[in-house]
C-alpha cells in the first residue's frame, strides 16, 4: 500500500494521479492523505514510469473531478482515482453508465459540493475599520465573526511586526501553539522559521509576519487538535484583513510561505514545487516570492529529505536577504 500525500486541491491530486498512472499503480494500492493546514507536501517519491504516454480522459470527467475536489468528503480522492483508472484502462464510456457505483459516487460528490453552505457571516469586510493603524486593525480583528472559524479557535491571531517593515511574510493560518499564544509562528514551525531567518541574515524584529487566515482551523482527535486546511471560501472571507495589512505596510518584498499563501497572492495556478524561488511583481510588492512553509521541513520523511527541504527554504530566504 502506497500513501500519497496531497494538498486538498484538484491540481495537487491531478499531479499525483498522473504519476501513479504512469507508474502503473492501481487504486487498490493507494491510500490518499490530505496535508494538514499550514503544511506542504513532502517531495514526491521517484517512481519508474511504466509508460511515457499521457493519459487522455473525457472532458466531462475533468469537469466533474474539479467540482468533486471541492467537496468536504475525504474519500473524494480515492473516488476520483478509481474512476480515472477505469477510464484509462479500457472503460472509456464509464461515465455513460448511471448505475455504476463509482460513477454514482462521483456525481454524488458534485451534488454534495454544490449543497455545502458558505461560512457564517458575510466575510471580514464589515469588521475592518477604514484608515486604521495596525494596532487598531488587530483590536478589530479580535472581534471578527465574518466566518465560522472563530467559533472553535481560542483567539484571533493577527500579524506581528512594524508598520514600516520592508519585508512581509505570509503563512497559511495559525497552528495549535499560535492559537494558544496569540502570535504567528511561535510553534515548532516557528522554530524552523527563526533558525532559517538567522542563517539567512534576516532579523525577525524588522519583519512583519502574518497569515492568510487569522483563526486556527482544526479537528479534535482526543486531546490533540489536528490542523485542517482552510477552504477557499474561508480564505476569501478572511482576505480583507490581509488586504488591509498589506495596504497599510506597502512592503518592498513580500514572501509567501507555502502553497496556500502563494496562491492567495499569485493565483490558483501557482505551484510551490515548480515556481518557488523567483521574484515577480504583484499588486502588493514590487518583489514577491514564494518558498516552502517551514512545517514542510518538519514533515520530511527522513533526515536527508528534511535537510533538502530546509536547504531550499534557506536558499530562498537568502535571496530575500540579498534583494
Amino acid at each position: 500500500m502506497r500513501t500519497v500525500e496531497i494538498e486538498p486541491t484538484f491540481e495537487s491530486w491531478q499531479t499525483a494521479a498522473r504519476d501513479l498512472l504512469q507508474a502503473g499503480v492501481a487504486p487498490s494500492e493507494v491510500r490518499w492523505r490530505e496535508i494538514a493546514a499550514g503544511v506542504q507536501p513532502s517531495l514526491p517519491a521517484k517512481t519508474a514510469a511504466s509508460s511515457s504516454q499521457s493519459a487522455r480522459v473525457p472532458r466531462e470527467f475533468l469537469d466533474l473531478a474539479r467540482q468533486a475536489a471541492s467537496a468536504s468528503d475525504t474519500a473524494r480522492w480515492q473516488v476520483l482515482y478509481d474512476v480515472l483508472w477505469r477510464l484509462t484502462h479500457g472503460d472509456r464510456d464509464l461515465l455513460k453508465d448511471p448505475r455504476d457505483p463509482s460513477v454514482r459516487r462521483l456525481r454524488a460528490l458534485v451534488t454534495q459540493r454544490a449543497a455545502e453552505p458558505a461560512p457564517d457571516g458575510d466575510g471580514a469586510a464589515p469588521f475592518v475599520p477604514s484608515g486604521a493603524s495596525l494596532r487598531e486593525l488587530s483590536a478589530a480583528a479580535a472581534r471578527c465573526t465574518g466566518c465560522d472559524l472563530y467559533r472553535h479557535a481560542t483567539q484571533t491571531v493577527f500579524g506581528r511586526g512594524s508598520a514600516s517593515a520592508r519585508i512581509v511574510f505570509i503563512g497559511e493560518q495559525p497552528g495549535d501553539q499560535e492559537d494558544r499564544q496569540g502570535a504567528p509562528f511561535v510553534g515548532p514551525a516557528g522554530e524552523v522559521f527563526d533558525k532559517a531567518l538567522a542563517e539567512a541574515g534576516l532579523e525577525r524584529e524588522k519583519l512583519y509576519v502574518t497569515n492568510a487566515v487569522k483563526h486556527f482551523k482544526f479537528e479534535q482527535r482526543g486531546k490533540r487538535r489536528i490542523h485542517q486546511t482552510p477552504r477557499a471560501n474561508e480564505l476569501q472571507a478572511c482576505r480583507p484583513w490581509l488586504d488591509a495589512e498589506l495596504t497599510l505596510i506597502k512592503p518592498e518584498i513580500l514572501v509567501c510561505l507555502g502553497a496556500t499563501a502563494a496562491r492567495a497572492i499569485f493565483g490558483d495556478t501557482f505551484r510551490i514545487t515548480k515556481d518557488r524561488g523567483h521574484f515577480a511583481p504583484t499588486r502588493w510588492a514590487p518583489k514577491t516570492i514564494a518558498t516552502y512553509h517551514p512545517s514542510a521541513v518538519l514533515r520530511g520523511e527522513d533526515d536527508t529529505q528534511k535537510a533538502e527541504l530546509y536547504g531550499m527554504l534557506l536558499e530562498d530566504l537568502r535571496k530575500v536577504a540579498g534583494a
